[in-house]
């Protein structure tokens, strides 16, 4: 496939890149056809003939035959444990998991050690990121001081210093008041609010979604409520402070309904959800499986079918990972004590691909979804696949299986559900700004 391997490399400058003969699939621009892609100096510069009449010479050369390429995906939620909680993770790992996982853009939480909530946090974040050069970090800033949910944070030095939203990440603002006069802020210099749903009461202590499941295993419930509660205030806040806000990991039936309200009503709402939970419900947890516990908690297979519907309605703009390192420790205990969280930068695609092809959705449709539309949603340019755009691509095999195993993962974080399982859809290359930053055909690893 290529003339020299990129994985785990460490790339230096752009590089002459061509792309031999894979299908191009950017369904925004209604592209699906096979063609040469030609890369040079961070950018496309050429689709289908070579530029400069035949004289391209590549340093590097993909074979994409029988591949998709496609633009980069985009994530709108991951943690990737820095600053602080560096034995968990760190922000190579993790870059070079998103690599791997065919992501180029990647929006951070602000839930770090310490919070990001002053501008040279901010500042140094990206730049260790930018240094990197394996993908582009969009950090969220913290919407009150320490996620603390009393002060607010001066939003505007922290947009400047390269903040695209605020959030609490899982922290609710308890008090209304504060979290009405944080929007009003927000709304006057147009930045978007990135809330995920969660009544700080209902719930509180819950490990599990209130039901059958968690009545027969003993383990306090999160009910609907606890979502359902907090969406209508937001949704009023909305309709009274005119704030642009991104809901953030929706997990039920009843609370995609009031996001399809809303919308018809046009309020300047977004949502996404979480990938996993297009798959899994309260049910499989089993016996207290510990990989299973995750923030929102798996719902009924009620929720899960309203999800995918809602999903393939538009009601839902993207999905994300929800990428969550967590380290073996916290997982190795009792189902109530474990941390929640989950891998997943690695199985955006896969899994995202899953729910396509059992919706009856094309790869496209699939592809647009943790791509160009949730890169829209984070209000970031998405170019595409036109000559110009910024050469952040990938290449890869839909119909490639592979067994998810701790070998398999390039993540720190090996805490996910999929582990041992096999799953449909491999990265087989990413392109960063022109340059190879993951190739693994002829590995003979098993990646």
């Amino acid at each position: 496939m290529s003339a020299k391997r990129g994985y785990g490399r460490e790339p230096r400058g752009h590089e002459r890149i061509l792309v031999k003969g894979a299908r191009l699939l950017d369904r925004p621009r209604e592209l699906d056809r096979q063609a040469d892609v030609y890369v040079a100096d961070g950018a496309i510069v050429a689709i289908g003939e070579a530029p400069g009449g035949n004289r391209f010479e590549a340093e590097q050369i993909l074979d994409g035959r029988g591949l998709v390429l496609a633009p980069g995906l985009f994530d709108l939620a991951a943690r990737l444990r820095e600053p602080g909680n560096a034995y968990r993770a760190n922000l190579g790992s993790e870059l070079k998991a998103a690599a791997a996982g065919g992501v180029t853009g990647i929006v951070c939480l602000p839930d770090t050690e310490p919070t990001l909530d002053e501008p040279g946090l901010i500042e140094m974040l990206v730049d260790r990121a930018r240094q990197q050069l394996l993908a582009r970090l969009h950090p969220l800033g913290a919407l009150t001081v320490g996620l603390a949910g009393a002060a607010l944070t001066e939003m505007v030095e922290l947009a400047e210093a390269g903040c695209i939203g605020f959030s609490q990440a899982n922290h609710p603002i308890v008090d209304t008041e504060i979290l009405m006069r944080a929007m009003q802020y927000a709304r006057t210099f147009d930045f978007t609010v990135w809330l995920q749903p969660q009544d700080p009461y209902l719930g509180r202590n819950g490990v599990a979604h209130s039901g059958g499941v968690a009545t027969r295993l003993g383990l306090p419930g999160v009910p609907v409520l606890a979502e359902t509660v907090a969406l209508d205030t937001i949704i009023e806040l909305i309709r009274t402070t005119g704030c642009r806000v991104h809901l953030c990991r929706l997990s039920s039936a009843a609370g995609i309904e009031r996001v399809r309200r809303a919308r018809r009503e046009g309020l300047p709402v977004t949502a996404d959800v979480a990938v996993h939970h297009l798959h899994l419900i309260d049910i499989d947890i089993g016996y207290f499986d510990s990989r299973m516990r995750v923030d929102p908690p798996f719902r009924s297979q009620r929720d899960r079918d309203a999800i995918r519907a809602g999903l393939a309605d538009g009601t839902i703009d993207a999905i994300c990972s929800d990428h969550t390192p967590v380290n073996d420790d916290s997982k190795l205990l009792p189902f109530g004590e474990a941390e929640p969280g989950v891998t997943g930068l690695e199985l955006l695609l896969p899994l995202t691909l899953k729910w396509a092809s059992e919706a009856g959705l094309s790869v496209g449709q699939a592809l647009e979804r943790i791509s160009t539309s949730a890169a829209r949603v984070a209000g970031v340019a998405c170019e595409g696949l036109v000559v110009g755009a910024a050469a952040d691509l990938c290449l890869i095999d839909p119909e490639r299986p592979w067994i998810v195993t701790d070998r398999t993962l390039v993540s720190h974080g090996r805490n996910s559900p999929y582990v041992g399982r096999e799953v449909l859809g491999r990265v087989m290359a990413t392109i960063f700004d022109g340059r190879v930053v993951h190739d693994i055909v002829g590995a003979g690893d098993g990646r």
